[in-house]
């Protein structure tokens, strides 16, 4: 079992609701998830958009990390994701963040994920679930990785309850 970090968003509907919806789905095959709080972010690239709703769940996983981020695209359908543009609005968009202290760059998946360290709404989350948790590339934990974005704009807006 590898342990596994994943971060979801969601910015159309009831966004609170296809969180949850997804983390349930998620853990059929991610055992014993820890889920940070949810956090309200602005959107990144497109902006004409509603605020997202942001979380981070870590977990065990005996999948692979191709066959996780098939699952993690099948989840993403199973809530009801609907494909519109880049950096457009979503019902859930979920990102394989780590794979354990797996360093990994192919076609469709990059781990460490490849632009989480310039992302506040990822890295308070993942301070708050995993804090002593290392980036395999830079070796800093979770929590000095989010030292640097203290200053952040996002808020908490629903505290975890697991």
């Amino acid at each position: 079992m590898e342990k596994v970090v994943l971060a979801l968003g969601s910015n159309v509907g009831d966004r609170e609701g296809f969180i949850r919806k997804a983390v349930l789905l998620l853990s059929e095959k991610i055992k014993g998830i820890k889920q940070a709080s949810i956090y309200l972010s602005s959107p990144v690239g497109f902006t004409d958009q509603p605020d997202f709703y942001n979380t981070v769940i870590s977990g065990y996983t005996d999948l692979s990390p191709e066959e996780l981020l098939r699952f993690v695209k099948e989840t993403e359908r199973k809530v009801g994701r609907v494909k519109r543009f880049r950096w457009g609005p979503r019902e859930i968009d979920i990102d394989v963040i780590f794979y354990g202290s797996k360093v990994l760059q192919s076609e469709k998946l990059t781990i460490p994920h490849p632009r989480m360290e310039e992302r506040d709404f990822v890295l308070i989350p993942l301070a708050e679930v995993e804090p002593d948790f290392k980036h395999p590339v830079s070796g800093k934990t979770a929590l000095e990785l989010a030292e640097r974005v203290k200053k952040s704009s996002i808020k908490k807006v629903i505290h975890n309850s697991t």
